[in-house]
């Protein structure tokens, strides 16, 4: 397997690793504080965060795989060249145990907190049901055959597909209510800078080795990366130019529930 040429390009790769994990772990915490302290998840789409959950689920295995099996490590070099570095950094495996806790109690949240009228779409389901339908077709096809890595590259194909589709219920929820209010901008400002973040240090990986394999062989750190920009990037409009947040009463007063319990139930 291929080394670094560079050792400041592996020190910046590490580094920026590392902050990326850091603004993505944290970015998941704002949620969780504002609903706890608000004791309610009126205005926090349940599609957004089921998908989330199931994104990273996959996104777990895909990681752990490549990190810890030497098969699955030895048809990835097969496939891309045994001069290949893995695309995978210690840092993606932390992210992901970290997020799939974190969504995971965040779910669980959703399930003891107040939720005004709020529900899991049929669409949303739809999705979870077909991701996970298809993982098992996956599992089927790759036993006899022995293909682990294109296994675990279709569970990073799921982690992508929920990436995308984990964002819109979001967006239009702000956009139908005409307001950010119980949705956490931290989470996306984190989010944001740890999408710039896992980007470059692609990058870095790229230039030290004068190729683009990393940035195809991990084909979903690198789409999850630009679409977690995209995202964001339209989340961030809604809440600072389209909805700009006005003063409410206190966080925890019955008012702020109340009236963002009528505002969801007219959407």
């Amino acid at each position: 397997m291929a080394s670094w040429n560079s050792v400041n390009l592996k020190v910046i790769y590490n580094v920026l690793g590392w902050i990326a994990f850091v603004c993505w772990s944290i970015s998941f915490h704002p949620q969780v504080v504002l609903n706890f302290r608000r004791k309610s998840v009126v205005g926090l789409n349940f599609d957004y965060a089921v998908l989330g959950f199931v994104k990273q689920l996959a996104y777990l295995v895909y990681n752990s795989s490549l990190l810890f099996s030497p098969t699955v490590q030895n048809q990835y070099h097969i496939k891309y060249g045994s001069n290949q570095m893995l695309p995978v950094a210690p840092n993606d495996l932390a992210f992901s145990i970290h997020a799939v806790l974190l969504s995971g109690f965040t779910l669980f949240q959703i399930g003891i907190y107040h939720r005004g009228g709020q529900k899991l779409s049929k669409t949303s389901i739809c999705f979870v049901s077909i991701a996970m339908l298809g993982a098992a077709v996956c599992v089927l096809i790759a036993i006899p055959k022995h293909s682990w890595f294109w296994l675990v590259s279709c569970f990073n194909t799921i982690q992508v597909i929920m990436t995308v589709t984990m964002y819109f219920p979001q967006a239009l929820l702000n956009f139908k209510r005409k307001t950010t209010s119980g949705f956490s901008v931290g989470n996306i400002l984190l989010d944001f800078l740890g999408g710039i973040t896992s980007a470059i240090q692609m990058v870095m990986q790229s230039i030290d080795q004068n190729s683009l394999e990393n940035l195809f062989g991990n084909i979903g750190k690198t789409l999850l990366a630009l679409v977690t920009i995209f995202f964001d990037i339209v989340l961030l409009i809604q809440h600072y130019l389209l909805y700009p947040s006005k003063k409410i009463a206190p966080p925890n007063s019955t008012v702020v529930n109340v009236e963002l319990t009528k505002e969801i139930n007219q959407c």
